[in-house]
């Protein structure tokens, strides 16, 4: 088990990180924007399954392996930035349709919302650096199980992460629905929505290096 001074260091850290807008922030935000509350939430669920797997692939060395390999982090990196641009035109696309989803459901099924948060949170290459090089450095040693160490850590960033997401997601819910008085505006909210995303994978693709130093 991770000590007491570990986890709450590891806790601090994690927190000070997260509170920070990031990628998974202006995901958040982006899809709540084009989709609505339901569909930023859903974005939220997806993302927290996807750092939950990231956790666990770090746990049992897969993590370090994708790390280490140049040709497969860039293949990562590089799909999910194309993934979100991939989603932000769709949205820009579709910015009409934003205004039938204030009064009704998201045309999206839950389940395909849900997905399309897990591929966006597992492609980033920022969660897999961060879980890769820095989340083991708390680990305790001769303290039990490494990799149970490394997922009880873990499991705490995720907490914070997606409290912090549904934060944000709220947020930006409740300027979508003030927004959504005019159908002029709520479509150039959705567009904006859209926008974000396809800035977000350019950032993505295109910043820091290739693979993080381990």
């Amino acid at each position: 088990m991770v000590s007491v001074e570990n986890m709450v260091a590891f806790g601090i850290a994690a927190f000070v990180l997260i509170i920070i807008p990031g990628p998974s922030v202006l995901f958040t935000i982006g899809r709540t924007l084009a989709l609505g509350r339901i569909g930023g939430l859903l974005s939220v669920l997806g993302n927290t399954l996807a750092a939950l797997a990231i956790v666990l692939a770090v746990a049992f060395g897969i993590g370090a392996l994708v790390a280490s390999s140049v040709v497969l982090f860039t293949v990562i990196k590089f799909g999910g930035a194309a993934y979100l641009v991939y989603l932000g035109v769709q949205a820009i696309r579709h910015r009409n349709r934003a205004v039938e989803t204030t009064a009704a459901p998201v045309r999206l099924s839950g389940r395909r919302q849900v997905l399309q948060g897990f591929l966006v949170g597992v492609t980033n290459p920022k969660s897999i650096a961060f879980f890769v090089a820095v989340l083991p450095q708390f680990v305790t040693p001769g303290a039990g199980s490494v990799p149970l160490q490394i997922i009880e850590l873990g499991l705490i960033f995720v907490v914070l992460a997606a409290v912090c997401d549904t934060v944000w997601a709220l947020i930006a819910s409740a300027a979508r629905g003030w927004f959504g008085k005019s159908p002029k505006r709520m479509a150039a909210m959705s567009a904006t929505g859209g926008g974000f995303l396809v800035v977000l994978g350019g950032v993505l693709a295109f910043s820091g290096q290739r693979q993080p130093s381990l």
